[in-house]
């Protein structure tokens, strides 16, 4: 009850305070501005999961490699990824051009079959989508191999009694049930992802912080305009948050008796154990 207090009188303080200048924050919500900002955000943070969870299935399968090529080519590149910060990736990706000003591709010791102007091939989203989305995979890859490595043994050497090859074991047999423990936190690296992408601002991509600071940098309603980018952070989250709660239900399905509460669900709950009861209101 003391904790219902403090925060109500909380919630009170921030609504009343004139500082915080909420009718600025209204006037601004929807703008186009904003909204351009918002999809910028979102497609990042789409494209870039993307990738990072297809790099990191690759990952964690050529981790499970008995070949030492092979799983030492994927050991080093997530001790790489997770060993320098992905400010410093985006930074290196934004200004790849000072390495490599033209990028060719084709088959090693073949001449190139492409050709291709690094500034125009990799501008400013393509390099916040590579930076994010590579330094994902390599923590990705840690997610996945954990879901593997949870996988009962015995299920692998079943299929491979039955004539599976080890391709066939992985995507049949592993996989579907390691989704079950590589689901939660996959949610937790999406709601995190969302919230990585203003690093992308260092960059000068106009996404949903950036939009926000070129504005309060134009009419100095600074924190009204910070409110704004917290406030739709805060929204995309919730609307992950609840996606999430349904898809991990869905692969708890037949493994547990009881399947986990969807957010809603625990709202629910938590709003009846802060409601009165009914003998007090007759009272």
């Amino acid at each position: 009850m003391v904790l219902l207090i403090v925060a109500v009188e909380a919630i009170r303080s921030i609504i009343k305070n004139p500082n915080f200048k909420w009718h600025v924050v209204g006037q601004f919500f929807t703008t186009n501005a904003v909204l351009k900002g918002l999809l910028v955000t979102l497609e990042l943070t789409v494209l870039a999961m993307v990738l990072g969870i297809t790099i990191g299935v690759i990952l964690a399968v050529m981790r499970q490699s008995p070949s030492p090529i092979v799983a030492g080519s994927a050991w080093l590149y997530i001790y790489f990824f997770r060993a320098t910060p992905v400010l410093v990736q985006l930074l290196f990706w934004n200004n790849i051009t000072a390495l490599y000003p033209r990028i060719s591709i084709g088959i090693p010791f073949l001449p190139a079959a492409f050709h291709g102007n690094a500034n125009v091939l990799i501008s400013t989203f393509t390099a916040g989508v590579l930076g994010l989305g590579l330094n994902e995979g390599a923590y990705m890859a840690e997610i996945v191999r954990a879901g593997i490595l949870a996988v009962d043994e015995g299920q692998i050497e079943a299929a491979q009694s039955i004539g599976m090859s080890r391709l066939q074991t992985m995507r049949l047999i592993v996989l579907p049930q390691a989704m079950r423990v590589i689901i939660p936190p996959t949610g937790n690296e999406t709601i995190s992802m969302l919230k990585t992408t203003s690093l992308v601002s260092v960059i000068s991509l106009q996404e949903l912080l950036f939009t926000v600071q070129i504005i309060y940098a134009r009419n100095f309603l600074t924190i009204p305009l910070l409110l704004v980018a917290s406030l739709w952070y805060m929204v995309v989250t919730t609307v992950l948050t609840v996606g999430q709660s349904f898809i991990e239900r869905h692969y708890a399905a037949g493994s547990a008796r009881n399947l986990p509460p969807t957010f809603l669900q625990r709202l629910r709950q938590a709003l009846i154990h802060i409601r009165p009861p009914k003998e007090t209101l007759q009272r």
